[in-house]
């Protein structure tokens, strides 16, 4: 099939890559979020999808707004087949849908109709879930709501933080959106309408969401620091500044003082906090203005008195 691609982020790559490699399938352009400024110079910055067509000599599109005429009449001109999506991050409106015969179909990191939304990889860490994976569907007018061709699932593990795991579902979805676009192409692959049970919402992380309450239990700390890690980033307050908790983990086996929630507690090798149950270590830190550090080297710099606590 003659394809036009629609995402922005690193984790979209993986799936471009596949496509791309494809013999039973073209990828005759590709639909991004238009440049956006980054870094200290605040200079406009090609999305990591666009660098990825450019390179392969691919046409890029970079509509302000995918209901923009000027960029439908482009997609009628190109006349795709299909339209797989991986994150593009922009509603794509009806008179979009309709112009592949197999319209659009998403690669989404659930599975679904678990955790609909912008941050399906985020809330499943954050809620405990032991399994995930990735499904592809089509996309309709509801959230992520369209009836789905295939899924795949993964494992979450105890360490993994949202950005490991999203890295493994981008490379075992890229598989997954290949296999979907073989079978549409050749008709051995028909879309199952979701069920009406269990549908969950995963709204984009806000920056207030990722901060930590001290007073919850070790386990829920834990859930906030990875699921929010790396971004926007678990934090907290000292001395009245922001300090991100980049990396924890739970502390079992803490022998020191009895610890309240949000206090601190310093060793040589390292700084534990209270929680509701028991400590958590903070393993990296980055202080407000500051490089990330390790968290027994934070500890020592501040000179933490005793009594002092995370939290405000």
């Amino acid at each position: 099939m003659r394809l036009v691609f629609a995402g922005t982020p690193e984790v979209a790559v993986p799936a471009l890559d596949a496509l791309i490699a494809s013999d039973r399938h073209e990828v005759v352009a590709v639909v991004t979020r238009p440049d956006a400024p980054a870094g200290r110079g605040r200079r406009l910055v090609a999305s990591p999808v666009a660098e990825r067509a450019e390179e392969a000599g691919i046409e890029v599109l970079k509509p302000a707004k995918p209901r923009d005429e000027e960029f439908l009449a482009r997609l009628r001109e190109i006349g795709p087949d299909c339209c797989p999506v991986v994150a593009y991050g922009a509603l794509l409106p009806k008179a979009a849908l309709e112009i592949p015969a197999h319209g659009w179909v998403n690669l989404h990191f659930s599975l679904l109709p678990a955790w609909r939304g912008a941050a399906p990889v985020q809330h499943a860490v954050l809620a405990g879930d032991e399994i995930t994976g990735a499904a592809t569907f089509q996309i309709e007018q509801g959230l992520d709501s369209g009836p789905v061709y295939g899924v795949i699932t993964e494992e979450i593990r105890s360490a993994d933080t949202s950005g490991d795991l999203l890295t493994r579902l981008a490379f075992a979805g890229s598989g997954l959106l290949v296999a979907t676009m073989d079978g549409i192409e050749d008709g051995t692959l028909k879309a199952v309408p979701q069920p009406a049970e269990g549908v969950t919402l995963a709204p984009k992380i806000e920056v207030e969401d990722a901060r930590i309450e001290w007073s919850a239990p070790a386990l829920r700390v834990d859930r906030v620091i990875r699921g929010c890690a790396p971004a926007p980033g678990a934090w907290t307050v000292f001395r009245g500044e922001r300090l991100k908790v980049m990396s924890g983990v739970p502390a079992p086996g803490y022998e020191g003082p009895e610890l309240a929630p949000g206090e601190l507690a310093v060793t040589k090798k390292a700084v534990h906090v209270g929680t509701g149950s028991h400590p958590v270590e903070l393993v990296w830190v980055q202080p407000q203005g500051k490089k990330p550090m390790k968290g027994a080297d934070w500890a020592r710099g501040v000179r933490i008195a005793a009594g002092e606590r995370l939290g405000g």
